[in-house]
């Protein structure tokens, strides 16, 4: 969102001139002036001028239209046309981004940028005051080059010079005119004063101040800004106490040494200076009381970037440094405290008067830790944690933040349509109402200042074009004032609206719309309610009559202001000359940008006169009573003409005796007197040139009452213009007279009587083609009274609205006024639930706050109640009382189904919401078989600590799938087709984190595994990771091999996870197996007797650590002691299918007898103290040994006592785990 201001004021100037020194000069460098309310610059390229050497007069003029549309087209200064609006929450001008591409984009309307040694942007700032004392805005520029031909005129792509700029035509003619003009020896003159700034023909930048108000001060800075470093790397200070006539250099004042950057001037006390050195060389400060004459010099910890002086404290100002941070200072510059730090560049305001409670409040816009961006105000020297407030509760979208006038905006960040906040005199904030189907690209506040809010919107098919529309008086409500404004491309690339607000006339503008693949000049008396073409002049300068006829030809204008604030535009008005407009433009069937001539109306844009063939710059002299012009600067000129009839006739004066190339020019910078100051050069090699013009012998006398006359505004006869016929004093066309002090402008104003034209359609009305207002598709018209409540009475829309500050009365005022009716009774309907932030996720444990919107109902009558879906509900008698939103905090992960419910006596609607509560994963593991069967399914399972039930996703990379099996379990099956050793990879997605766990299975067509366990001294050692785990197994694998020959290829150890420490052993078949299956198994089972003999007779064992041996034992043989994925039936099975059938025969007689046989115990269900006992086969002569098997988990209880084990060490504290235990016991 951006805000843009008008042209820099007459009073009170400040000036900044880039110029190219080419004499002598190995650098490069291009003329430009800018000011403070100017842009910081873009970096410049010099190298796109070439250094000249001997050049005659007439290649130096080409050279130089060169430079200047050069300069044109690095220019950073933007001019809003016909923005011209006031603002009081800062002191020191820096522009606002005039139509970027940001949403909510607005730069500081009075914040002073200074460029430092990290930023590389050259410029000037200074503070602006318009005619009544109030700071005035200005845009800056940040964009792309133009392109241009090589007659310097600025190209489209497709040849065409639409969205350009022309220079005019070349410079012999005026060469020749000049060289006439020397002949003559009744040249009229001005009385002029010419100043050289010796000894600075180097430098290529400078800051001119000449604050006005009767001062006879001006202070000029002089630097030598190198674009290949980006750093100024010597300045000169010159202060002049004769308004200009002499100059005296300062250097020795402030330190010979001292490379100075930025000058800056307090606002409300012009007498107070503050000048910053180049930070690439020392950070410091100088200030002076007494307008230049004397200096202090403060060290600074910070490099200062910009500046914000306070509107109405004198000795307040705002300070943004290079690393993001914002100071403040109650000393003018002294000593400064840090206020906030991540404060978003540009937004950041001093409070409003009227309307903040503290005249030290501070707006800003500043950065969270996480990234997001808030909404806070702090007084400026108390702006800790505790004292900090924040009007918005929720995020905003970056450089989103506007404070102006009676308004803040701010817009909120959103995955779909763009969506804006208001508050009107800091009230709470209201959603923004565009047309329903505007769906916004990019919205740019225009003004505010005329008690509602203009704005331009890009609309969703639109690219080039803009549409404008007006609020309500509290910036609410927006409706449709013109469709399709043009816009044209700055020199930086930045987009600038071709709308132009004229001054001195309220409600009047001019805007170029697009229609049809044309682009012609519209110009409205009522803000926007009518729009009209302008119809051309009746006949040219030589008297021919001009046949144009509307619609079908119409006069155009450009609506630009110009790059340099010191030069007029496009377009020019003062609000001490109402009704006269000065502008470039063409006759014709539609804008062009060929055979363009230059326009004035003395009546308002009624009917229009030619003035000139080619561009010039025109001001307004003596509070408007007389114009001066002089020729673009692209060529020398020493000649300027004024008229003091309004551009009827024009007198030439000489102001110099050489030629000179204008770079800008000051008017009227003083209260009291008639001076002009023009600064240039004379040639590309020459001193900068300060001509001091007084103008004040061109007046015979001063005004008296004779000499003024009414004017009657009027708007193509109709002499109501916003409700009122208002009339004007002007001063009598041709006198030569100088106007006073108390001039006075409006003479009368009377109300008119209301009528359809000071109406405009209301909020969701349209107007047809028969002119009358009707509703949209999309409106409802029940919508309006949705928070009405019964007993309540609200105000039914007729249609149309009055046109803000329109003045009509009576007539069909009460007709088209909105009714005042009683709320009506209604069912709810139309029940919405959000959350705040409006996302559907939150994290455990944290404050989820739900919204409940109610289309239609007696808000104040109907029941509310929402079941959060975690077995907790709340309930509200009326909607009134969840308007902050209802919070809530949710104590456990899952997918969780929140429900509302509005009710009352005529009926109900509900509505539902899921929301998924996470909590992020701390750890994943992956549990499969270390050994499988071929074709044989099996369990894989993926253990998530904390669990998140149903709100993580399980990504399964499995054999050499390329694609993932995406499931929202942790558990799958799975049949390996091959045999090998096979990788699963896992991953596990929650709450924005993602964690992964790999394993490897060995896949056979059979194998022999034996359970493993250790003597007890080995659990004390077990830390319990898996390198441990595969350390120890590969010790015991060795351990293996030395009592067997069996090949190390065939072993594989795997260790459970958990204490106490268990592992399991696996025989394997070769790989290529050279006889029959039968042979193969025949040796395992031989190699699977040996080692469990060794291991029964304690003959593996392994060294740990020195003096601690570790013995492996047999635990016992596992259910199937061979397995084999062939179904055939071997003498083997037979062999134990006859085993079975026996030992069942024995369990059925020892049952049957069993009182019977008094060595027999008996266990039951409940004798579970009793272990079984397992009495393992050993050689003769060896002891028989009695293995517990309670002595060693299964491997089920080692996951168990695993999970256990990891819960007791915090893993997942913040979280609620449950053991989720696969089947992962061996084959």
């Amino acid at each position: 969102m951006e805000t843009w201001a008008g042209f820099c004021p007459i009073f009170h100037l400040s000036l900044a001139i880039w110029l190219m020194i080419a004499a002598h000069a190995p650098q490069n460098a291009k003329a430009e002036i800018t000011c403070a309310s100017c842009a910081s610059p873009i970096q410049l390229h010099s190298d796109k001028l070439q250094p000249l050497t001997r050049i005659s007069q007439a290649e130096e003029a080409d050279t130089l239209q060169n430079i200047r549309v050069e300069f044109r087209e690095l220019g950073f200064t933007e001019q809003n046309p016909g923005v011209d609006v006031e603002y009081g929450t800062g002191g020191s001008a820096e522009p606002p981004h005039f139509l970027q591409k940001a949403s909510l984009d607005k730069v500081h309307p009075n914040a002073t940028s200074a460029p430092s040694g990290r930023d590389k942007r050259p410029g000037v700032d200074e503070s602006e005051k318009g005619e009544d004392g109030s700071v005035r805005r200005a845009k800056r520029s940040v964009s792309d080059f133009a392109r241009f031909g090589d007659a310097g005129a600025l190209e489209e792509d497709r040849g065409s010079v639409l969205d350009g700029h022309r220079q005019g035509r070349s410079d012999s003619k005026w060469s020749r005119e000049d060289g006439r003009a020397n002949k003559r020896p009744d040249e009229r003159k001005l009385i002029s004063n010419t100043f050289s700034l010796t000894g600075d023909s180097a430098h290529n930048h400078a800051v001119v101040y000449w604050s006005g108000q009767n001062s006879s001060v001006i202070l000029i800075l002089t630097k030598l800004y190198d674009f290949h470093i980006g750093s100024v790397t010597e300045s000169s200070l010159w202060r002049s106490t004769d308004y200009g006539s002499t100059y005296g250099r300062m250097n020795d004042k402030i330190g010979s040494k001292t490379v100075l950057s930025y000058l800056y001037v307090c606002p409300t006390n012009k007498r107070k200076i503050m000048v910053l050195t180049d930070p690439e060389f020392e950070s410091s400060v100088l200030i002076s009381s007494d307008e230049g004459a004397s200096y202090q010099k403060y060290r600074l910890t910070f490099y200062v970037l910009s500046l914000l002086f306070h509107p109405t404290v004198e000795d307040w100002a705002l300070a943004y440094s290079h690393d993001q941070k914002l100071y403040s200072s109650v000393d003018f510059g002294r000593k400064w405290q840090l206020i906030h730090e991540h404060v978003t560049p540009n937004r950041f305001y001093w409070s409003v008067l009227g309307l903040d409670k503290e005249p030290d409040l501070v707006h800003l816009e500043a950065h969270t830790p996480d990234g997001n961006v808030q909404y806070v105000t702090c007084r400026a020297q108390m702006c800790t944690e505790a004292n900090r407030n924040y009007p918005f509760p929720e995020y905003i979208e970056i450089s989103s933040l506007v404070v102006q006038d009676d308004y803040i905006f701010i817009q909120v960040p959103t995955s779909g349509r763009a969506t804006y906040y208001v508050s009107y005199k800091r009230e709470s904030f209201t959603q923004t109402k565009l047309p329903k189907y505007s769906l916004p690209k990019d919205l740019h506040i225009v003004s505010t200042n005329e008690k509602q809010v203009f704005a331009a919107v890009q609309e969703w098919n639109q690219n080039d074009t803009y549409n404008l529309y007006l609020s309500d008086t509290r910036g609410v409500y927006f409706t449709l004032a013109m469709e399709n404004v043009k816009t044209t491309r700055g020199i930086g690339g930045n987009q600038m609206l071709d709308l132009y607000e004229v001054t001195g006339i309220q409600g009047m503008l001019i805007a170029n719309k697009r229609q049809d693949n044309q682009v012609k000049t519209y110009i409205t008396y009522n803000k926007g309610r009518d729009w009209r073409l302008l119809q051309a002049p009746a006949s040219d300068l030589e008297g021919n009559d001009i046949h144009c006829m509307l619609p079908f030809c119409s006069l155009h204008l450009q609506l630009q202001m110009s790059e340099n604030p010191y030069l007029s535009g496009t377009i020019s008005t003062k609000s001490s000359a109402p009704g006269i407009i000065v502008a470039t433009g063409n006759i014709g069937a539609e804008l062009s940008y060929n055979n363009v001539g230059m326009f004035v109306s003395s009546d308002a844009g009624n009917s229009w006169r030619k003035i000139f063939e080619e561009e010039h710059n025109v001001w307004f002299l003596d509070k408007g009573g007389a114009l001066v012009a002089v020729k673009q600067p692209s060529v020398p000129t020493r000649h300027l003409w004024i008229s003091f009839d309004e551009g009827r006739e024009w007198t030439q004066y000489s102001f110099s005796p050489v030629p000179l190339f204008v770079d800008g020019v000051l008017v009227e910078a003083g209260t009291e007197n008639q001076i002009m100051t023009f600064f240039g050069h004379f040639s590309h090699r020459s001193e900068w040139q300060l001509i001091k013009i007084d103008y004040k012998s061109i007046y015979s006398r001063k005004c008296t009452e004779e000499d003024y006359q009414t004017w009657h505004l009027h708007n193509q006869g109709e002499p109501c213009v916003m409700g009122q016929k208002q009339i004007f004093m002007k001063r009598r066309p041709g006198n030569f007279c100088m106007l006073g002090r108390d001039y006075s402008r409006i003479l009368s104003a009377e109300p008119c009587i209301c009528r359809a034209h000071d109406f405009e359609c209301d909020y969701g009305y349209e107007r047809s083609v028969d002119g009358n207002c009707h509703p949209a598709f999309w409106f409802n018209h029940s919508m309006v009274s949705r928070g009405c409540s019964l007993g309540q009475n609200y105000f039914n829309s007729t249609g149309y609205r009055k046109v803000v500050l329109n003045n009509c009365t009576k007539g069909v005022k009460e007709m088209y006024t909105a009714i005042k009716q009683q709320c009506p009774i209604r069912p709810p309907k139309g029940l919405l639930l959000t959350t705040k932030d409006g996302k559907l996720t939150a994290n455990l444990g944290s404050n989820v706050t739900f919204l409940v919107h109610l289309d239609e109902g007696d808000s104040m009558r109907t029941n509310i109640q929402l079941d959060f879906g975690d077995g907790t509900a709340v309930s509200y008698s009326n909607l009134s009382w969840t308007e902050e939103g209802i919070k809530h905090v949710y104590k456990a992960a899952g997918i969780v189904r929140v429900t509302a419910l509005a009710e009352n006596m005529l009926g109900y609607d509900t509505t539902t919401l899921y929301l998924h509560v996470t909590c992020p994963v701390e750890q994943v593991q992956l549990l499969a078989p270390f050994v499988v069967i071929r074709n044989k399914e099996v369990n894989i399972t993926a253990m998530v600590l904390p669990s998140h039930p149903r709100t993580v996703t399980y990504f399964w990379w499995l054999g050499n799938n390329t694609e993932p099996l995406i499931t929202l379990e942790g558990s799958i099956s799975y049949t390996f087709p091959t045999e090998g050793i096979h990788t699963i990879i896992v991953q596990v997605a929650a709450a924005n984190v993602i964690l992964q766990d790999t394993k490897a299975v060995v896949v056979k067509e059979f194998f022999k595994s034996l359970l493993l366990s250790f003597s007890p001294n080995l659990d004390e050692f077990n830390p319990d990771i898996p390198e441990w785990r595969q350390d120890v197994g590969r010790v015991i694998k060795k351990a293996l091999l030395q009592i067997s020959d069996f090949p190390d290829e065939q072993l594989l150890v795997a260790i459970f996870p958990g204490v106490p420490t268990a592992a399991e052993l696996f025989l394997l078949p070769h790989k290529n197996q050279s006889g029959s299956k039968k042979k193969s198994e025949v040796e395992l089972e031989q190699a699977s007797d040996i080692i469990v003999n060794a291991l029964n007779q304690n003959l593996v064992e392994f060294e740990l650590k020195p003096g601690i041996r570790v013995i492996v034992y047999n635990t016992q043989l596992t259910l199937a002691p061979l397995v084999d994925s062939n179904p055939r039936h071997s003498s083997s099975a037979m062999l134990m299918l006859l085993s079975v059938v026996f030992l069942g025969l024995a369990v059925f007689l020892i049952y049957k007898f069993k009182r019977k046989i008094p060595w027999i115990n008996i266990y039951t269900e409940g004798s579970q103290e009793k272990e079984q006992e397992m009495i393992g086969s050993v050689g003769p002569g060896d002891s028989t040994s009695k293995i517990t098997l309670s002595e060693f988990s299964s491997s089920k209880e080692l996951m168990e006592k695993e999970l256990e084990a990891r819960s007791n060490r915090g893993v997942g504290n913040t979280c609620e785990s449950t053991r989720e235990i696969p089947n992962c016991t061996s084959v």
